[in-house]
């Protein structure tokens, strides 16, 4: 029987360091050719309400590590007016997310579970940079410039702390009230938070510069950066938008560029990444994938001179099996009485011919 995994589950049963180690034997498995992560494919439809359209997101991959394959189909309404104040809303008619992600095992191809993906999305992607801090940045980061307040700025802030010794987070937002939250929540854990007025105040002096925001234009210019940052991105463009969270100053300043995949910068048209490349800004060879530095093939270290940039620059289906297959083992372990038979799911089997 396939079981239903609530955000609550995740909340409850999977730790971010346990994230974190998920996602790196995701990615040293793609790197290795064994784990599947194809690009994904988003489309946007005008809806009947002449404001919003329809967009959906799908992906799919498998991480034999963990003997789960998943297919991820997310189904939205986009606010237009967010795209008029340069920022993507997401915006359906009631307050949830109708996206759903379907594990399979791979031993037997039976959907094992429905997960919820809210929380894990951001988990996910917040632990991915937090392989990539744990891979690059100095051992001594202790100053983190957090851009953004949400869920996505939470994760980072959480995956960021859990392999460097974080002990000043300067965090800035536009909006009043998110930045106040997010001040508090951070200020639990017994760090110094500092809520910056603009966000070139959290890159003065700050060792890690993480950008996760909903923007559509730059936020961090790299005529701020100082020598020897890590900057960090997750906002990239597909075929439904183009966005940038930093200029191409901050391509042109990086020594070294790191991204998850190639296929899905040329599939999703990334032209943030492409146009600094076409233009002779960026060389290739200075662009290295996260699955390579993590396998022991390319070394990348964030120095007292370089600047180094992690382009998180596309979220994975794998991420979801890998992360997922501990949820669900652990729930199933467990036992839940959320399930759904398995003669509902089990089509008849034709033949051919």
């Amino acid at each position: 029987m396939a079981i239903i995994i609530t955000d609550d589950d995740v909340r409850r049963l999977l730790s971010m360091p346990e994230c974190i180690e998920a996602m790196r034997v995701s990615f040293r498995d793609l790197a290795a050719g064994e784990a599947v992560s194809l690009p994904r494919v988003r489309y946007a439809v005008q809806s009947p309400d002449p404001g919003r359209d329809y967009y959906a997101n799908v992906h799919v991959g498998a991480v034999p590590s963990y003997g789960i394959a998943c297919v991820r189909a997310g189904s939205h309404l986009i606010d237009k007016a967010g795209y008029r104040a340069e920022r993507r809303v997401m915006e359906n008619p009631e307050p949830v997310n109708w996206t759903v992600v379907i594990l399979y095992d791979i031993a037997t191809s039976e959907p094992v579970a429905f997960l919820h993906e809210s929380y894990m999305s951001g988990m996910r992607v917040g632990a991915t940079t937090g392989v990539a801090v744990d891979a690059i940045a100095r051992p001594d980061a202790a100053v983190l410039g957090l851009l953004g307040s949400g869920r996505q700025a939470q994760s980072h802030y959480e995956a960021i702390a859990a392999v460097r010794p974080i002990r000043r987070v300067q965090v800035h937002s536009p909006n009043p009230r998110h930045l106040a939250a997010i001040v508090e929540r951070i200020g639990r854990d017994g760090v110094t938070v500092v809520a910056a007025a603009s966000a070139r105040e959290v890159v003065r002096g700050a060792d890690i510069v993480c950008c996760a925001t909903n923007t559509m234009s730059p936020v961090v210019l790299g005529a701020w950066l100082e020598p020897g940052q890590l900057v960090i991105s997750i906002v990239n463009s597909d075929a439904t938008a183009t966005r940038r969270e930093v200029d191409e100053a901050v391509f042109a300043r990086s020594g070294d560029i790191v991204i998850n995949n190639w296929a899905s910068v040329h599939a999703n048209r990334q032209i943030e990444l492409l146009e600094p490349i076409e233009k002779g800004l960026v060389a290739a060879d200075r662009v290295h994938l996260l699955g390579d530095i993590v396998a022991g093939r390319v070394s990348v270290r964030q120095g007292a001179d370089n600047i180094v940039y992690y382009k998180n620059n596309t979220g994975l289906a794998m991420q979801f099996a890998a992360a997922g297959a501990i949820v669900y083992r652990k729930l199933r372990d467990e036992g839940t009485n959320r399930v759904i038979p398995r003669e509902w799911l089990a089509a008849e089997k034709y033949g051919i011919g």
